[in-house]
C-alpha cells in the first residue's frame, strides 16, 4: 500500500483461499492485458476467458502466456465445456486443455440439461488432471432452483473433487443468485452458507451493489467472481472500506472528533 491508515480490515495475500478475486476476460487485447496487470495484478487470483471467447480469439496462446508470466492462472469459461459436452466431444475438450496447458477447468451446466451424477463424473475425471471449479445455477432467468438443491449440488460437486464451487450469476448479474433486477436472493445465499463452507464458494458478483452486499455480509475476504478488469481496483477499495459504500463498515470507532 502507498501509505498507512488505521482500522483497515486485514486482507489475505496470494496464494489465498479466501478473499479470492476471479476476473472475467471477455476479449482483452495483449496491450490491454499488460496495462490491466500492471495496475491490478496483485489483486487478481485467476482469470476466466469468458464463455466461448477462446474459440474466436486469434492471440489465445499469447494471452495465456501473459497471464501465466504474471503468476495468474487462466481457465476456459464453463459454457465452452458445455459446448463440447452437448456435441459429445469430451475427449476433444481434454485435448484442448492439454494443447493450451490449462491446469484449471470449469464444469457447469447453466446452458444445457445435464444429469447431475454425470456432471459429478466429469468433475472426477477432470480433477485427476488438474484443478476443477464447478458452477451451480442456471443461466435461464425463468429457472428458479430451490435452496436445498443448490446445497445438495454444491456439496456433491465438492465431494466429487471440485476445488471451489461458483454461484451462477452470468456476467450481467441478473440470474441464479440474483433477481432480474440484480437484487441478491439473500435467503438463498444465507441458507447455502448454513451448509457449505464459506471458503469453498466463489460468488459471481459483477455489479457494485452485489459486491457491497457480500462484503457487508461476509467481510473483506469473501470470494467473488466475474469481476470486470476495470473493476478490480474499485472492488479492492470496497473490501477495505475505502469507498463510500463500505466506508463505516470496518471502522472500530464510528465517529472521531475532527480538530
Amino acid at each position: 500500500m502507498n501509505y498507512f491508515l488505521k482500522n483497515l480490515p486485514e486482507r489475505t495475500t496470494k496464494p489465498r483461499e479466501t478473499g479470492f478475486t476471479m476476473v472475467i476476460d471477455k476479449g482483452l487485447s495483449l496491450r490491454e492485458i499488460e496495462d490491466f496487470l500492471s495496475v491490478s495484478g496483485d489483486y487478481v487470483d485467476i482469470v476466466k476467458l469468458g464463455w466461448g471467447t477462446s474459440f474466436v480469439t486469434p492471440i489465445l496462446k499469447d494471452k495465456i502466456r501473459l497471464y501465466k508470466e504474471s503468476g495468474i492462472p487462466t481457465y476456459f469459461g464453463g459454457t465452452l465445456f458445455e459446448a463440447f459436452i452437448v456435441r459429445n466431444q469430451f475427449d476433444d475438450y481434454l485435448k484442448v486443455l492439454e494443447k493450451y496447458d490449462m491446469e484449471y477447468a470449469e464444469v457447469s451446466d447453466g446452458s444445457i440439461e445435464l444429469d447431475h451424477d454425470l456432471k459429478c463424473n466429469y468433475i472426477r475425471k477432470l480433477s485427476e488432471r488438474g484443478t476443477v471449479l464447478s458452477e451451480v445455477g442456471s443461466k435461464d432467468a425463468e429457472k428458479i432452483i430451490p435452496p436445498y438443491k443448490w446445497i445438495a449440488q454444491m456439496q456433491a460437486e465438492l465431494d466429487a473433487g471440485s476445488w471451489k464451487v461458483i454461484g451462477e450469476a452470468r456476467e450481467s448479474g441478473t440470474v441464479g443468485l440474483f433477481r432480474s433486477t440484480g437484487e441478491v436472493r439473500s435467503g438463498l445465499v444465507e441458507e447455502i452458507l448454513t451448509k457449505i463452507p464459506f471458503e469453498k464458494i466463489i460468488w459471481e458478483a459483477p455489479q457494485k451493489a452485489q459486491q457491497v452486499w457480500f462484503i457487508k455480509l461476509l467481510g473483506a475476504n469473501v470470494n467473488m467472481g466475474n469481476i470486470a478488469p476495470n473493476e478490480v481496483i474499485p472492488l479492492e477499495t470496497i473490501r477495505l472500506g475505502l469507498r463510500g459504500d463500505t466506508f463505516d463498515h470496518f471502522l472500530e470507532k464510528k465517529k472521531e472528533s475532527i480538530h
